[in-house]
């Protein structure tokens, strides 16, 4: 073994070293002379020999030896880090951690807990653990309450539904219309317990300060004994839940939002009222040339606007058959010539039924004035509110030259629009019977898988279900005129509707359909609103609307006033998820059978769709979703964003042009 001249000469430091050749094990033979080396020495210098002949050290890229150096500054800096965070720690014992670290501290928790434990049952800790995980269920519920609010606020209308000169001189009526009806003594005298029970039983929900009492006969609220004449021969004796409380309510002179399901009768709500409020008008100082209107109805189409003015008249007859003064009613709708609309209105007229569009035209040319009016009813008010017509309305108020009661009535109200039009009430009066937006119980719902190729075919299979008459709806107008045309091919007596036919071609239609001599109605969502076909025995949706609101308002024109109906829908898979899933909870409430390829659908958010008090969607009322992944107000965002600054360039480019 060969020993490096270092090693020796540090040994034999002082000594000759001539004649150094071999060393062994033990010792090194020098000049005659033997010196022991330590082992450890000799065994040192045989490993560093051995890692200098076998150890091999490979090349390390620079990149890499730079990456190698940062770790080892993180290693360092992470000591230290850790080190400072142990202080802070101690120093703040007593603040809150944050919510991550509650929750790493509440999962080792229960890991500790799910161990073995002797002296706690089994039972116990389940429920333990169970406690636990509905706490962190409810952290999680309130995160998305407080996000929900938070987009309602962002979508909510900033500016009151009020006249333009009550914005800019700040007025604010505190007490409602003072009227001269009261209910009859022994009802006042009522304690609030019994009227109580009396909600419970017609399943009535109530909002509001100084709520007036619900009454259970038109006897009792005190009309004329011609007017519960004609309620009967219309087959009307008994008021409907919505009047019990609605009626009181609006004769009493309180506003008043009123939700319930289609057929329910809430136009009598309004029209017996305005009726009653104009007579007394009449009876105090009769109306002269160029006077009126004392109330006014507004409707979103004019089919309806043309129902509620044949009610109307009809009350007014009623009460000219007893002897009491003519009460005029004037009918205001586009599509009608003004001429006529105009020569009822200068002879002095009380009560006017309007749509938007022909209103407005009216006042702003000064055909019409509202200096007079106190009487606002609003029919299908979220429509006219939420689709556009928003801003009509509120120009239609600052035309009122003082304080008119506010009605506003509609099937489906959801939160967005009540809490909008609470801004245009005082001190209003909210009366529920079933959820906003609820399809009666009256209706049998049947949801069938159809191709589209197939539907026009299976229409006729759907006709056999029932007798005649049959309302089908469809989205567009061009289907609308296709099934018209291949139904009357077949031999059906169908008549057709939509926004593209002249407006004599539209009352000629509905009016042969309600008298029985046709049998099928084919329309677009215009007649899906208000209109009302007492003896429709069946609805056929050609294709599911884009909207569930629209949905509940086309199968309401079945089943109405107590009497049952069928309403058949096509769906496939053209339709989107969303208003699917809406469809399916929608079937599920109303305790409907729901089809195994619409129970098989799920969604992310449904564990969610019940939580605060509210279900589902509180912007548009569809059950399968909430606000958060509502497609309404996804469609409304996008139309708006895409509409920015594009008014302004095509200004511009006309007025080059």
């Amino acid at each position: 073994m060969k020993v490096s001249f270092g090693v020796i000469q540090a040994i034999t430091r002082g000594l000759s070293s001539e004649g150094l050749v071999w060393v062994d094990k033990g010792g090194l033979e020098l000049q005659g002379c033997l010196i022991m080396i330590p082992k450890r020495i000799l065994e040192k210098e045989s490993k560093d020999e051995s890692s200098d002949d076998n150890d091999y050290v490979p090349y390390v890229p620079l990149k890499q030896r730079k990456k190698m150096q940062l770790q080892e500054i993180e290693k360092k800096l992470g000591r230290a880090s850790a080190l400072k965070e142990e202080e802070l720690q101690r120093e703040s014992t007593n603040e809150e951690s944050s919510d991550h670290q509650e929750a790493e501290q509440e999962e080792g928790q229960e890991e500790k807990d799910e161990g073995p434990k002797a002296h706690i049952s089994l039972l116990d800790q389940h429920s333990e653990l169970k406690k636990k995980a509905e706490a962190r269920k409810e952290t999680a519920r309130e995160k998305l309450l407080k996000e929900e609010e938070r987009i309602l606020e962002s979508v909510a209308e900033k500016k009151a539904l009020m006249g333009v000169a009550e914005l800019a001189k700040g007025i604010q009526y505190e007490d409602p219309i003072k009227t001269g009806w009261r209910p009859p003594r022994y009802i006042r005298s009522m304690p609030e317990a019994t009227l109580e029970k009396v909600r419970k039983k017609y399943h009535i929900l109530v909002e509001g300060e100084e709520l007036p009492p619900p009454i259970k006969t038109f006897k009792e609220m005190k009309f004329p004994k011609s007017i519960l004449h004609g309620l009967k021969k219309k087959g009307i004796v008994n008021p409907t839940p919505i009047q019990i409380q609605g009626l009181p309510t609006v004769l009493q002179g309180r506003d008043m939002i009123g939700i319930a399901f289609t057929g329910s009768g809430k136009t009598l709500v309004f029209t017996l009222p305005i009726v009653m409020f104009s007579l007394e008008q009449e009876k105090r100082l009769p109306f002269v040339k160029g006077e009126g209107p004392y109330g006014l109805i507004i409707c979103p189409s004019r089919e309806l606007a043309r129902q509620t003015h044949e009610i109307l008249l009809f009350l007014c007859q009623c009460l000219a058959s007893d002897g009491f003064p003519e009460i005029k009613c004037g009918l205001c709708i586009g599509g009608v010539p003004m001429k006529e609309q105009l020569n009822a209105i200068k002879r002095g007229i009380h009560i006017v039924v309007a749509t938007p569009g022909r209103l407005m035209l009216m006042l702003n040319k000064k055909m019409i004035t509202l200096d007079v009016c106190r009487f606002l009813a609003m029919d299908e008010a979220d429509r006219l509110i939420d689709l556009g017509f928003e801003e009509d309305i509120r120009t239609i108020f600052s035309y009122f030259k003082g304080q008119r009661q506010t009605l506003l009535f509609s099937a489906t109200m959801p939160k967005k629009i009540q809490n909008f039009a609470r801004s245009a009430l005082v001190k209003p009066v909210t009366v529920n019977v079933g959820r906003a937006g609820a399809a009666s119980l009256d209706i049998k719902q049947e949801v069938e898988y159809v191709k589209q190729e197939a539907k026009m075919v299976y229409i006729l299979e759907c006709l056999q279900k029932t007798a005649p008459p049959v309302l089908i709806f469809a989205e567009k107008k061009q289907d609308v005129d296709a099934i018209h045309e291949y139904l009357l091919l077949k031999g059906v007596d169908a008549v057709a509707i939509h926004g593209g036919k002249d407006q004599e071609e539209r009352t000629r239609s509905v009016s042969q359909f309600k008298n029985g001599e046709k049998d099928v109605l084919v329309a677009t969502d215009v007649a899906s609103k208000g209109l009302d076909f007492p003896e429709i025995q069946h609805v056929i949706n050609y294709d599911m609307p884009e909207d569930i609101e629209n949905y509940v308002h086309r199968i309401g024109r079945t089943g109405r006033c107590g009497k049952t109906g069928v309403a058949t829908t096509f769906i496939n898979k053209g339709v989107d998820e969303s208003i699917l899933l809406d469809l399916k909870h929608l079937l599920i409430e109303a305790k409907q059978l729901v089809p195994p390829f619409l129970a098989n659908m799920q969604s992310d958010s449904e564990k969610y769709l019940n939580i605060g008090g509210e279900v589902g969607c509180s912007y548009c009322g569809g059950l399968g979703h909430r606000i958060a992944d509502c497609p309404k107000l996804e469609a409304i965002q996008t139309k708006q964003a895409q509409s920015i600054g594009r008014r302004d360039y095509l200004a511009h480019s006309s007025a080059d042009y």
